[in-house]
């Protein structure tokens, strides 16, 4: 009862699209049954977690924060979430986020915006702001949310607490409503890096409904090492972009000062293609959401227009036109004419040349380095409306979360700093891809939950 308490005194945060009471209860009595009558107790057990309202569960309700979804109940549950329950975890509820994980500030949901907890006033991040959110209010333990360009470590920055994405193919993406799929990652939200790795044991690991996950075995993430001398990279690039907060800048500086002084080896180094990686990102990106949300024509499923209207194809166009909002179909339309004839190598065969010369820079920096750190964010979170205006502002604001979707590896945000306008912000940390074990460890010593500004 004290997270459905808290989750009800705090609604106006916006957090949760959906609660599940009266299953959370009956979730926790089964629990607290089978540990009385001695049964053995999963690796999760009675752990509350809120899930990103673009999971599914079957037989709840799962929206993706848009209209054409608003009344769909899933019919399976994804594999993440059903390793979730059978390591005896509690799902409280769905947790809002942008319409179909497309946005930056979770100000482009059905539902409404999520507000951050640290100041009403501000955006939560998005598109997983919800989960953030969540986790950061104390509705939920952990919560899951979805990384396709920062999703999860862009909120995480801006609530101030952990958010961790996997490799691509480390974890199942079955069950999880697809934005670009060559992109997208579940990710973990939590306060603290032994969570974060509990939880990644749990959903980590081949799954035979998703061909692109990885057959590696999963290790013990939550098994700690031993600490050592690591050679850590910073993004010149980074550093000086004209976009950063100058505040954030110095927090950075003074971080790898720190570590030098522990005796890491640590070197600025440059990586110029940082400008190109926002643009190749938004194309492809879009270009596979455009195919990825052509099912959403009121036939099948979903929304489905009453206007009257006499051809078929009038009719999707009302469906889809109201069903959507604003910034899908923004990306739907960026998508398709990417993909047009006569604008196809123009675009989209460019940005997967970017993507794959982004590949091979990365590489390079992994032959010399173990991890490379960079902000999260270019600054902490935004008022409200603030950049509903230029979306190409918002679209700026991923410039350094999506060099790991771009290039498939694992990527951490800890919530290491507070500005001066008392908001929170985090340091990023990338690492080689499927290395997530390496890279908690790092973040562990980094971070302590007490350390927190």
């Amino acid at each position: 009862m004290h997270y459905l308490d808290l989750i009800h005194n705090n609604s106006h945060l916006n957090a949760f699209t959906e609660v599940f009471a009266e299953e959370a209860i009956q979730q926790a009595e089964a629990l607290d049954a089978s540990r009385g009558a001695g049964e053995p107790m999963g690796r999760l057990h009675g752990v509350v977690v809120g899930i990103k309202d673009v999971i599914c569960y079957a037989g709840h309700r799962v929206t993706a924060g848009s209209g054409m979804l608003r009344n769909f109940t899933a019919v399976y549950s994804a594999t993440v979430v059903e390793r979730l329950l059978a390591e005896g975890a509690i799902v409280i509820g769905s947790l809002n986020c942008d319409e179909f994980a497309m946005g930056s500030t979770n100000e482009n949901s059905v539902h409404g915006p999520v507000r951050n907890a640290f100041d009403n006033s501000r955006v939560s991040g998005g598109s997983s702001g919800g989960s953030a959110v969540g986790v950061q209010a104390g509705l939920c333990m952990v919560s899951l949310g979805s990384d396709t360009g920062g999703s999860v470590r862009l909120p995480a920055s801006y609530c101030g607490v952990v958010g961790f994405k996997p490799s691509y193919g480390r974890v199942s993406r079955h069950g999880l409503i697809a934005y670009a799929s060559s992109f997208d990652q579940v990710g973990i939200f939590a306060k603290s890096i032994p969570d974060v790795a509990r939880v990644l044991e749990v959903i980590a690991g081949h799954d035979e409904f998703d061909s692109t996950v990885s057959r590696l075995p999963v290790p013990e993430y939550n098994n700690g090492g031993a600490s050592k001398k690591f050679r850590f990279a910073c993004f010149a690039d980074a550093l000086s972009h004209p976009a950063l907060d100058s505040e954030i800048r110095k927090a950075i500086e003074n971080t790898l000062g720190q570590l030098r002084e522990q005796g890491h080896a640590v070197q600025l180094v440059s990586f110029s293609l940082l400008d190109y990686i926002v643009p190749a990102y938004y194309v492809l990106t879009t270009a596979e959401a455009s195919s990825n949300l052509a099912r959403y024509d009121g036939v099948r499923f979903g929304y489905r227009s009453p206007a009257p209207v006499s051809e078929l194809s009038e009719w999707y166009k009302h469906t889809r036109s109201e069903g959507f909002g604003q910034e899908v179909k923004r990306r739907i339309l960026l998508g398709t004419f990417v993909l047009s004839t006569g604008f196809y190598d123009a675009y989209f065969t460019r940005a997967q040349r970017v993507r794959t010369l982004v590949a091979q820079q990365m590489n390079e920096i992994w032959n010399e380095f173990d991890f490379v750190l960079m902000p999260t964010a270019t600054s902490t979170a935004p008022l409200l409306g603030d950049k509903n205006e230029d979306p190409v502002t918002t679209y700026l604001s991923d410039i350094f979360t999506v060099v790991a979707n771009l290039t498939g590896i694992p990527a951490v945000s800890l919530p290491l700093y507070r500005h001066s306008n008392d908001m929170p912000f985090g340091l990023q940390i990338m690492a080689r891809q499927f290395n997530e074990l390496s890279l908690l460890r790092v973040s562990e010593l980094m971070f302590k939950p007490s350390s927190v500004p």
